[in-house]
């Protein structure tokens, strides 16, 4: 009983540090406010770099909306990096007024891929690198919010990733999470002075800060390049801005079996990278705030884990109540009052819009994606053979 006891008491203390740093982050994005910046006369001259893999059906579509942007067009240019697509694809690419690079790997990364972009682009002509997912379709303002934001110092820039699509419970759910995070890990980040969190794409550089990112060794044969971005940031103690009225609209998971297949390539770079805090090049920020923030960050349960968590707990509360054992330690009236923090984290840091029917329905789908969860968790070894591709498949 002690073991048990000893067990819970550590259980409980990690989800309650973790409750508590959502709840005070998600109290800080709904109700703080974010700075704005005033219009910027000077234009930095843009890269926007699109990596896409086999993604023929979206990434027209894509590149013809990127060239669509209210910014002055002689100041950005856009470039898909072109790996594995169709010579049709190919060929109707090169008639837009854009840059193609073709690339080809014997096992493909996204990190990889810019890499070899950075190395064609002319030298000392860009100041700002634009990252975009091949599905990834900008608001006609974004890169003019972006300069705005530049010409105010920053170096890195993240914008706020939305949704495109909801027309699955999937979808939807999928949706839900993007917005939480940006609630709390950007919105609520920012607020509060801390770096907020890279999301993969939507995301702005100084163009030669990025180029000697993607120049690193470790970055290539990463498939979580973003997370290895936000390290080299930290080492460079480089905080991150957040525009959330500069808005990339992006495909959400629309199926279980893509949930699951994306889950497994997030949880393995997860994983792969909770070793870094604790390399010598990372210790030596260790009694920064942004070190000390990322580090827990890494170490938080997803989501989905999170329920099913609390779910397990409340099962064994019930037990301590019905047969009168004490099986946790605290008592059950403490897990209880933990639970319902987390659930109210979770209220206030879901937007609005997601308070109607459509969203009830797609809850019911949450036990299916819980499944789905502890399938990838068990898959995450998959990760280190090689880039786990998501297939897009929404083309309105």
């Amino acid at each position: 009983m002690q073991v048990i006891h000893f067990l819970s008491l550590i259980v409980f203390i990690y989800t309650g540090l973790s409750v508590v740093y959502l709840f005070v982050f998600a109290i800080a994005g709904r109700f703080g406010n974010l700075r704005k910046y005033s219009v910027a006369e000077k234009k930095a001259m843009i890269a926007v770099l699109i990596p896409s893999y086999k993604d023929d059906s979206v990434i027209l579509d894509t590149a013809q909306q990127a060239l669509k942007q209210s910014y002055p067009s002689e100041r950005y240019t856009v470039t898909v990096i072109a790996d594995q697509l169709q010579p049709e694809t190919i060929r109707q690419l090169k008639e837009l007024p854009l840059n193609v690079v073709e690339v080809s790997f014997d096992v493909s990364m996204k990190a990889k891929s810019l890499n070899v972009a950075f190395h064609q682009l002319p030298s000392d002509v860009y100041d700002i690198a634009m990252i975009l997912d091949s599905d990834n379709i900008m608001n006609q303002d974004c890169l003019e919010k972006v300069n705005h934001a530049f010409q105010q110092g920053w170096e890195v820039i993240q914008c706020h990733r939305a949704a495109k699509n909801k027309n699955t419970a999937v979808a939807i759910l999928d949706a839900l999470s993007e917005e939480v995070n940006n609630t709390i890990f950007r919105r609520g980040h920012r607020v509060a002075g801390f770096s907020c969190t890279l999301i993969g794409s939507g995301m702005a550089f100084r163009y030669e800060l990025l180029k000697d990112i993607f120049a690193l060794p470790e970055i290539q044969n990463n498939p979580g390049e973003d997370r290895e971005v936000d390290i080299q940031l930290v080492k460079k103690n480089i905080v991150v801005e957040y525009l959330d009225d500069a808005y990339v609209f992006d495909e959400k998971v629309q199926r279980k079996e893509v949930f699951e297949k994306q889950r497994t390539r997030w949880l393995g770079t997860q994983v792969e990278q909770a070793s870094r805090f604790f390399k010598k090049d990372l210790l030596s920020r260790f009694w920064t705030k942004t070190y000390l923030n990322k580090c827990f960050q890494n170490f938080l349960l997803p989501r989905l884990l999170f329920v099913l968590l609390f779910f397990f707990i409340l099962v064994v509360c019930t037990a301590d109540i019905i047969t009168g054992f004490q099986l946790l330690l605290p008592s059950w009236h403490w897990w209880v009052a933990l639970f319902l923090l987390y659930l109210l984290t979770m209220l206030v840091a879901i937007p609005s819009s997601f308070y109607n029917r459509e969203t009830g329905k797609a809850v019911l789908q949450v036990p299916a994606l819980i499944i789905s969860m502890l399938r990838a968790l068990l898959k995450i070894g998959q990760n280190k053979k090689g880039f786990l591709h998501t297939p897009k498949e929404f083309s309105e």
